[in-house]
């Protein structure tokens, strides 16, 4: 996220005023507590999941994964054809509309494709400069030009940044406006945004089917404490949390009233560490922190079981995932024998911890006390969930433990990120290696599946090898619901299908 809107538009202001109270008590209207508020409705301007897992129901794509998490299927795309050089995508749009009862035109994705290219604050741009045009041939025909064959492509437009938005609107409104009151043409629309409270979404009556979607709305609402966002659904006062603490899973398993899912995930788990922050610059010193962590007490101490030791950063499961990949042993002896030979023997670091986060806190304290066995001195920074983000990208911190849950099916999206990006600082780490952001670039377009995979199994060499990131575990999606509520899930992409949730 590159902006972050601070100021209400006065629609905002006026549906505050107009419709006060919670539209909870409404009949079929589910809530959902999570951790904290979002950032922006803009889609281009933020890669967290907070913001995500909303934009996939408010707003719609091309191009759909399914609840398998493996196929991809229509979305707004009625159908598409590829040309034989592998240059020329057409799609043949659905009728649809957005939710002021405008229809959504092959304009509107061209704009929409084209802004994610060439916005100054977009942070997906580099995903989408294999784009050469993107034109309407005709108010349902879109037709896409690119540069040169990407084998990633399609994949990539089901990533919710890539939201079709209606061009009118967004240059009517300007991007600050929009990114607070947002119009799509997804299955919910948003009736208000109460900064630090909730988002109040109302069923689009004007989705393209609508006919099959049983909620009225739906309410995420941010409660950042997780035992108090646990003890509200267990009281019937919320309908499903998400986030579950793995120490109250076994607990809550057991209450008849509620029904815990532990959906398969694309989830991981990571050390962030800030490259240009004195000592952490040396992959010496990188390699020695690594060394210092020993995961599997990690894994064992907060998962209970279900979660397990990372070391790639690309998942278990997903596309050329490399079993194979380097785990460097713990051992925090020689970790501070390397830390004094790279001139880092008295090394003090800033970690910045998400307050309130259970297990972040639970993984500071198992960090602070293995790496002072290395002669690494932790102090432990708290800060609100909705603040760290901007410290990341303030480069505020020289260590905070994040997660990755990937948005497509391919793994360009990740590697990308935080490997081959520009505008994102690597996903904040600063990390800068012009060899692999050059391999990255080469891999998003070879065609070969066999040259690919082997290029993506040395990024994930190379990636291990610099350090870019330590890599700590995998673990499923970990969420709860009343025993009332139906398919509430999640596929191993993170989508909530609230357009198929039901309320009894």
């Amino acid at each position: 996220m590159t902006a972050k809107w601070t100021k209400l538009t006065v629609a905002t202001v006026l549906a505050t005023l107009v419709f006060g109270a919670s539209i909870a008590e409404a009949a079929g209207v589910l809530t959902i507590g999570r951790r904290e508020d979002g950032t922006t409705f803009d889609p281009i301007k933020t890669a967290q999941n907070v913001d995500n897992w909303v934009f996939s129901n408010v707003f719609d794509v091309l191009v759909r994964v399914d609840k398998t998490g493996t196929k991809l299927i229509p979305g707004l795309a009625e159908s598409w054809t590829v040309s034989d050089d592998g240059l020329t995508y057409t799609f043949k749009l659905r009728d649809a509309k957005f939710s002021n009862g405008d229809p959504v035109t092959a304009e509107d994705a061209a704009f929409s494709i084209l802004r994610i290219r060439d916005n100054p604050g977009s942070l997906w741009a580099d995903s989408y400069k294999i784009v050469d045009t993107a034109t309407a041939a005709d108010p349902k025909t879109l037709v896409i030009k690119l540069t040169g064959p990407s084998a990633p492509f399609l994949a990539s437009l089901a990533l919710p940044n890539v939201s079709v938005l209606p061009k009118k609107v967004v240059e009517d409104m300007g991007e600050d406006a929009f990114g607070e009151a947002p119009i799509g043409s997804g299955a919910f629309a948003v009736k208000e945004w109460r900064r630090g409270d909730r988002v109040i979404l109302v069923k689009n009556p004007d989705y393209w089917d609508a006919a099959n979607v049983s909620l009225d709305g739906v309410e995420w609402i941010s409660i950042p404490d997780d035992n108090t966002r646990m003890l509200k659904v267990q009281a019937g006062e919320i309908d499903t949390a998400i986030f579950v603490p793995f120490s109250r899973i076994a607990e809550l398993q057991k209450d008849p009233n509620l029904k815990i899912h532990l959906d398969t995930s694309t989830r991981e788990d990571h050390l962030l560490i800030n490259h240009e922050h004195g000592a952490l610059a040396k992959k010496e010193v990188r390699q020695a922190l690594d060394m210092a962590i020993d995961k599997k007490a990690i894994v064992d101490a907060v998962t209970f079981g279900l979660g397990e030791v990372a070391y790639s950063y690309i998942p278990k499961g997903a596309l050329y995932h490399y079993a194979d990949n380097l785990q460097r042993p713990y051992d925090p002896e020689k970790a501070k024998a390397m830390l004094a030979d790279a001139g880092a023997a008295d090394l003090k670091l800033n970690y910045v911890v998400n307050a309130g986060d259970e297990v972040d806190e639970q993984i500071a304290v198992l960090l602070q006390q293995q790496l002072a066995k290395a002669g690494v001195t932790v102090d432990l920074q708290k800060v609100d969930p909705s603040q760290s983000w901007d410290m990341l990208i303030a480069g505020d911190y020289d260590i905070s433990v994040m997660y990755w849950t990937n948005d497509v099916l391919d793994p360009d999206q990740k590697t990308t990120f935080v490997l081959g990006h520009d505008s994102n600082m690597n996903y904040m780490t600063r990390y800068n290696n012009p060899t692999v952001k050059e391999l990255v670039g080469a891999a998003r377009v070879e065609m070969d599946p066999k040259k690919r995979e082997q290029m993506y199994i040395d990024l994930q060499k190379m990636a291990k090898d610099d350090v870019n990131w330590i890599d700590l575990y995998y673990s499923p999606y970990r969420n709860v619901s009343r025993a009332n509520i139906e398919n509430f899930d999640q596929n191993p992409l993170g989508r909530f299908f609230l357009e198929d949730t039901k309320k009894n």
